[in-house]
């Protein structure tokens, strides 16, 4: 647990500068959530749960509404220090995937929330199986435009042009750290879900906040900024609306650990 990885480059760049951004512009969680967390992962008063990945502790609150102590890990600074400010309750530990600072078999669940794609690896399934508990589960959510609504697939495209090597959800690549030998086979669930606001919060603020475009130089950012104005003028949905919803998919992936 001594050598740390370094953390990708749009990571520690673009959440670094911006975690102001990111507190505004990620949408929350559907309701469904609490019962998943409840019944699959097994989270009640006298667990305790890992937030791997935290961020700003966009998902903590809900870790915290199932009764469990909260552990929360993140590798950029700037992020950590909005959730251990928002979330008193919360112990924050600076650390990564890959080099969790916890002893072994410390926790009884371990849930990375927008965050596994950033460390899908070989080497931080062994840690994060090491820190479980026997019979521990690991979960993995995120929350995914839902591009099959014209408008949001080209909002999307103006967002993949500029993605680079950043890891994402959306290719599927974090699925090649599975089958691991100490995980069990991935149960999948599937959860309709919105994010209702202005536009300049859950559009802009929502691409502002994504680790490559808060990464960008200046005029490259106000070119993004451009084309999405031009995208809600364009559109009949967004036009003149001072609150707009834009659709998503919450996948919810519960892995248990193989005792």
């Amino acid at each position: 647990m001594d050598s740390t990885p370094a953390i990708h480059h749009a990571a520690a760049d673009g959440y670094a500068k911006g975690a102001d951004t990111y507190v505004r512009g990620r949408p929350d969680y559907p309701p469904e959530i609490a019962a998943w967390l409840r019944d699959t992962l097994g989270l009640r008063a006298g667990a305790t749960v890992l937030d791997l990945g935290a961020g700003t502790g966009k998902f903590t609150p809900r870790l915290l509404a199932t009764g469990a102590s909260v552990i929360a890990v993140e590798p950029v600074a700037a992020m950590l220090d909005k959730l251990a400010a928002a979330q008193p309750e919360v112990r924050p530990l600076v650390g990564t995937a890959e080099a969790i600072p916890l002893p072994d078999a410390s926790v009884d669940v371990v849930v990375c929330a927008q965050a596994f794609h950033w460390f899908a690896t070989a080497e931080a399934l062994s840690e994060i199986h090491r820190v479980l508990k026997p019979r521990g589960r690991l979960g993995l959510v995120w929350n995914m435009r839902d591009a099959r609504v014209p408008w949001v697939a080209q909002m999307d495209r103006i967002v993949n042009e500029f993605e680079g090597d950043a890891p994402r959800y959306y290719t599927g690549a974090w699925r090649k750290a599975f089958p691991h030998p100490g995980f069990g086979p991935i149960d999948e669930r599937h959860y309709a879900n919105g994010h209702t606001g202005s536009p300049e919060d859950v559009i802009l603020n929502r691409v502002r906040s994504t680790s490559f475009i808060s990464a960008l130089p200046p005029e490259k950012k106000a070119l993004v900024d451009e084309r999405l104005r031009a995208l809600i003028a364009a559109e009949p949905e967004l036009r003149d609306r001072a609150v707009v919803t834009v659709p998503y998919d919450t996948a919810a992936y519960c892995v248990a650990r193989a005792d």
